[in-house]
């Protein structure tokens, strides 16, 4: 693996392990709690806190918009908006339904945020290959 994909890698982690941090919960509906609280002070604040999301971007730009990076980009993008529409779904709609209700109140395995962790990397050296 040369240098620059393993930069970009643990770049990509260390951005990661930061979201996962100050993310983490017990259950989905802890986690949606969480981030609730940046997005009631600001959605600008909200979307600064996702940096996976930008490098995505600059990621995406830099590999001359291969097929894995804008994939990566994809993921993350879709991350950001579905956590949004379930935040706005719970704490300003209040609109839930019972099978939502059940599956955020799940307790979550201690392994669960840190699947970006392993899912991601791969993107970003296939990228650069």
């Amino acid at each position: 693996m040369n240098e620059l994909a393993l930069n970009y890698i643990f770049l990509f982690l260390f951005l990661e392990i930061y979201e996962v941090q100050w993310q983490k919960a017990q259950t989905l509906m802890g986690m949606l709690a969480r981030m609730h609280r940046r997005y009631e002070k600001s959605i600008f604040l909200f979307l600064i806190m996702h940096p996976t999301f930008y490098f995505a971007i600059g990621f995406m730009i830099l590999s001359e918009y291969n097929v894995y990076a804008i994939t990566l980009f994809v993921i993350k993008a879709v991350d950001v908006a579905m956590k949004i529409v379930l935040i706005n779904k719970v704490f300003v709609e209040k609109e839930l339904t019972q099978e939502l209700t059940s599956a955020l109140l799940t307790p979550l395995r201690k392994w669960f945020p840190y699947i970006g962790l392993i899912a991601y990397p791969p993107l970003i050296f296939l990228a650069l290959s």
